[in-house]
């Protein structure tokens, strides 16, 4: 392992930059919505196969990007699919059980 010497001036510039890339991924994670994510991600998030995945784009279920062979969900068209297909909870007397 060798010892690398910089000046402080160097030194100055690397910590600016990575506080400024900091910063910028400390605002991306506050707007999770506009998050894009690629197919693999995607996939992995839903816990589907591709076929799956192909079959909901075919269909119109989720909105996506395509750019050349690669495929990007927003996140808010995931959400708004998700919310699309939300079945609500059925509340009555039956269910409930007394403690």
């Amino acid at each position: 392992m060798r010892n690398i010497v910089i000046t402080e001036e160097a030194y100055q510039e690397i910590t600016e930059r990575l506080t400024s890339i900091e910063v910028f991924l400390k605002a991306k994670q506050s707007d999770v919505e506009n998050v894009f994510l690629d197919n693999q991600e995607f996939l992995q998030l839903m816990y589907i196969s591709k076929r799956t995945a192909q079959s909901w784009r075919d269909q119109g279920v989720i909105a996506y990007s395509q750019i050349g062979g690669k495929i990007y969900y927003r996140m808010s068209d995931i959400l708004e699919m998700l919310d699309k297909h939300k079945v609500p909870a059925a509340i009555n007397s039956n269910n409930l059980k007394n403690d």
